[in-house]
């Protein structure tokens, strides 16, 4: 399995990114999918989660209203639209594959139940 994420930079506060994460290696449709970011000197933060169906969604308090996950499963690709960025969005944002099924309650949770990550893209707001 490899998760090789992109879309990444430099952006002012109140712009927008895409963030895209390519999967390959595996049976993308079966996983659940996740965008983790970790901010310089900080703990790493759980901020979407999307079923493998792509019909149910989960966002941390922090980015709900601004972030909006997505995914093709047709292409093996997921994805984090992100809006109205503020400086505390800054940190490095990795893709993560659940490919056992974890229960929902643990994916939203504990980030130790991604079997899979990709190597992050850095997002920087600042003006």
């Amino acid at each position: 399995v490899q998760l090789q994420a992109s879309g990444g930079g430099l952006v002012q506060p109140g712009g927008s990114l895409r963030l895209s994460c390519a999967a390959s290696g595996g049976t993308f449709w079966s996983w659940n999918m996740a965008w983790v970011r970790q901010a310089r000197g900080k703990e790493r933060e759980i901020v979407a989660v999307i079923n493998k169906s792509g019909g149910t969604t989960y966002y941390a308090d922090s980015v709900k209203g601004r972030f909006t996950i997505s995914r093709d499963n047709a292409e093996n690709m997921v994805y984090l639209q992100m809006n109205n960025l503020k400086p505390e969005d800054t940190a490095v944002y990795s893709c993560a594959a659940d490919i056992n099924s974890n229960t929902w309650y643990r994916l939203i949770r504990f980030d130790n139940n991604y079997e899979y990550w990709g190597q992050g893209t850095q997002v920087t707001v600042s003006s």
